[in-house]
């Protein structure tokens, strides 16, 4: 299972996504809404990884100590070649970018095989809305009014995520 350092939206936010999740799965396509673990919320992942050390979370405060701080979710985005993943790209400020490559270096020695799309230059910030879509549900997705609408939101708060025992630690 993989573990991740990840950035929390505001509740308004927050509220607006599972919303996207909800029409998503009324409408019979993939959804993150069909994921039932308490910890599943909206967020951006800024680090994955096989493993990330908890000793890592004191190492990250600085950023906590930072927030909140603005950003945009702008447009629709898919990731995959077979089955693929439909999001909302978060608009990659200088802030936001100085703050990736930051929290990367940071976890460089409390992670143990970093993902390649974690790196910065690799990595693309963005809020899951589904996984496991087919082509053509691609395409019915993006016809959803209320999917590509631009959406100011406040990151809030940060977290480290244990794949492993299915757990959040939230980064203060």
């Amino acid at each position: 299972m993989a573990h991740s350092i990840e950035l929390l939206l505001d509740q308004r936010a927050e509220t607006a996504i599972r919303q996207m999740w909800r029409e998503l799965a009324d409408a019979g396509l993939p959804s993150q809404l069909s994921v039932t673990s308490h910890t599943n919320r909206p967020h951006i992942t800024l680090v994955a990884a096989e493993r990330i050390a908890p000793d890592i979370d004191e190492e990250l405060s600085w950023l906590a100590a930072e927030l909140p701080r603005p950003a945009v979710l702008g447009a629709p985005l898919v990731f995959g070649g077979g089955r693929l993943t439909l999001a909302r790209l978060v608009i990659p400020s200088d802030s936001l970018l100085a703050a990736h490559e930051q929290v990367y270096d940071d976890c460089l020695p409390f992670a143990s095989n970093v993902f390649a799309h974690s790196a910065p230059g690799r990595w693309t910030p963005h809020v899951t809305l589904g996984r496991r879509f087919t082509p053509a549900q691609i395409g019915e997705a993006l016809t959803i009014d209320g999917l590509a609408a631009e959406i100011r939101v406040s990151l809030v708060g940060m977290r480290r995520w244990d794949g492993d025992a299915k757990r959040e630690y939230l980064i203060s």
